[in-house]
């Protein structure tokens, strides 16, 4: 078959007009590895085609497979405007391979990209192209507004941020992008689009990144011949899931949704990703995209137990002392009491109790959830009087009751947490929280956390000496480990008096490490920044748990995360709540009219002590 001459040179990129310039591309060609590039073209009969055969047949000949993207139609809106950003490991490759998996979903697909690529005339219709050697083009000008037009059309547009190849860069002494740049924030701000992260796995040979190590320029000259270099290797694509225009519009600073946008990207690699382990320590690497229950270890599951007889459980509640009668509102009423004043209500808590935590990957498995501390706690509960039925309740130990004889062991945290002498359960009366629960029917209304803290408020005002709630919250492993791993990093403020048994561990992302430690972070994200980060990593978009933010409002401090080998190995980020010190809002809310007294018995206290 007759070689057909192709048009692969440096000359229809550059159109040098200089006499002795034209003459010497064909050396700098030559230098650059461009005529590899042509041969490979030549032989490859790659000229002349459609963009679409161009690019099957181009990766054919690369033998190159490309992975990854079997949900990539799931992912990508079939209309809309929308912003894919990736790393860049490759240089060339990727922009192909990518430009060609999307226009198979959506045919309006543009790239950004290097004008050097502009010598593939067949795929010049995939690009828009920029000149990133020369930031003053006024050609950059005209194709940041093209790019602009396309997304105001509904287009799907394609930016590498970094804008150039991946590197050694020896101030974070690993390969990665270049800083990004905020082209692809700025662009989803001003037309409102959402963003696809997608991470690309690997990175050029080591001669590559060790000729860049020493000049910078040698990267330039290698990017063809790394090209070739690419064949019979994969490219394996990890896809994120679509960032919503609503939670890109909580950045009000292009400079942190920018941040935001690569650390979103890189969080995909798989490298720093694991899955829940089951009870043998076999670790399970659910799919991100398709993650339910039934990929998550699941314990043995028995049947639950029958509900308590409905006119048995009101006697029971009638009979309680009026103090322990908290509040009401319309026909919810909160109670608290121990065991041996109420054994049928508390056997309904823990039937309701294992019903609600199966929801949520944290049942015992046993027809309810109970252990030998339901008999020292107290139960907070709410009971609704038209249908005799119990929507949710608290488990609260009296720390100074508990500990009288100075046995740790009788508070159950201790089970999961090593407290040293000092910390605040043993160094005054605190209430330990835990084992909360609204039923299904209750947890989306505004009264049913309301009504438990409320509760919760009454009882502190009535017994003013604690000062401080403790406890954990459940950390479902509904939630990926990565955000789980999150939390602990930017939530957590460690102490010395406290440490987990079972510590909650997890590769260490260096890209997450950077974020936290931005300037823009200086160590503590703001909570609306954190509940970001995990609507970004969980592919149905949850936030961080409901009791967590309202931990947040509170003002509590959270002091690390622990494994409950007794609650089916579920996360527990430990937090307490100085009382006195929470806003304002918070104690006019849940102390009420008792807030005035309450906080004068602190006044009193501190008096008293002061002789």
């Amino acid at each position: 078959m007759t070689k057909i001459k192709s048009h692969i040179s440096l000359a229809n990129v550059l159109k040098p007009k200089n006499p002795l310039f034209k003459r010497l591309v064909p050396v700098i060609d030559k230098i650059m590895g461009v005529h590899k590039v042509k041969e490979f073209y030549e032989n490859g009969q790659l000229y002349g085609r459609s963009a679409e055969e161009f690019s099957q047949q181009f990766f054919k000949n690369l033998e190159i497979n490309i992975s990854g993207i079997d949900n990539l139609a799931e992912k990508v809106p079939s209309q809309g405007s929308l912003i894919v950003v990736a790393n860049h490991p490759f240089g060339c490759v990727e922009g192909v391979a990518l430009a060609q998996k999307l226009k198979q979903v959506r045919p309006d697909v543009k790239v950004l990209a290097n004008n050097a690529l502009s010598m593939f005339t067949e795929i010049s219709e995939y690009f828009i192209f920029i000149n990133p050697l020369s930031s003053s083009n006024p050609e950059n000008a005209k194709a940041i507004r093209q790019c602009k037009q396309h997304l105001d059309l509904g287009g799907v547009l394609l930016i590498f941020p970094a804008g150039k190849v991946s590197y050694f860069r020896p101030e974070k002494q690993r390969i990665c992008d270049d800083v990004w740049n905020r082209l692809p924030a700025n662009l989803a701000k001003s037309t409102k689009s959402p963003v696809l992260p997608i991470f690309i796995e690997g990175h050029n040979s080591q001669l590559f990144i060790n000729l860049g190590r020493i000049y910078y320029r040698f990267k330039l000259i290698m990017l063809f011949r790394e090209m070739l270099k690419h064949k019979g290797k994969p490219i394996n694509l990890h896809l994120g899931h679509v960032l919503p225009n609503k939670l890109l519009a909580k950045f009000e600073n292009v400079s942190h949704l920018n941040e935001y946008l690569r650390v979103q990207t890189y969080l995909l690699d798989p490298n720093y990703k694991q899955g829940w382990q089951d009870a043998a320590a076999i670790s399970l690497e659910a799919s991100e995209a398709k993650k339910t229950k039934a990929d998550i270890p699941q314990t043995a599951m028995a049947e639950i137990m029958p509900q308590v007889d409905k006119a048995q459980l009101k006697l029971e509640i009638e009979a309680l002392p009026v103090n322990q009668h908290l509040v009401d509102y319309k026909t919810f009423s909160v109670y608290y009491g121990k065991r041996e004043q109420m054994p049928l209500v508390v056997q309904e808590i823990t039937r309701l109790r294992e019903l609600v935590f199966r929801q949520y990957d944290e049942g015992s498995g046993e027809e309810c959830d109970t252990d030998e501390f339901d008999d020292t706690y107290l139960h907070l509960f709410i009971y609704n009087q038209a249908d005799g039925e119990i929507i949710g309740a608290y488990r609260m130990g009296q720390s100074d009751v508990l500990l009288k004889d100075g046995d740790i062991n009788k508070l159950y945290l201790a089970k999961m947490f090593e407290f040293s002498p000092d910390f605040i359960n043993q160094q005054q009366p605190c209430l330990e929280m835990g084992r909360s629960f609204l039923v299904p029917e209750h947890q989306k209304t505004f009264y049913g956390l309301f009504l438990l803290w409320r509760g919760i408020g009454e009882f502190v005002v009535r017994h003013p000496q604690y000062r401080t709630l403790y406890g954990t919250v459940s950390l479902s492993k509904l939630y990926s480990p990565l955000s789980v791993h999150c939390i602990n990093q930017l939530a957590v403020t460690p102490s010395d008096k406290v440490a987990a048994k079972s510590p909650f561990e997890h590769k260490h992302n260096p890209e997450l490490a950077d974020y936290i430690q931005s300037e823009y972070t200086k160590g503590a994200v703001p909570a609306s920044n954190l509940s970001s980060l995990i609507m970004g990593i969980e592919q149905d978009g949850k936030d961080v748990p409901v009791l967590m933010k309202h931990y947040q409002r509170m003002g509590a401090r959270f002091y690390c995360v622990g494994i409950d080998k007794s609650f089916n190995d579920t996360p527990g980020l430990l937090l307490s709540v100085d009382l006195p010190k929470a806003p304002d809002k918070a104690l006019k809310q849940y102390l009420a009219e008792g807030k005035d007294s309450y906080l004068e018995y602190s006044y009193l206290q501190k008096k008293a002590e002061q002789g």
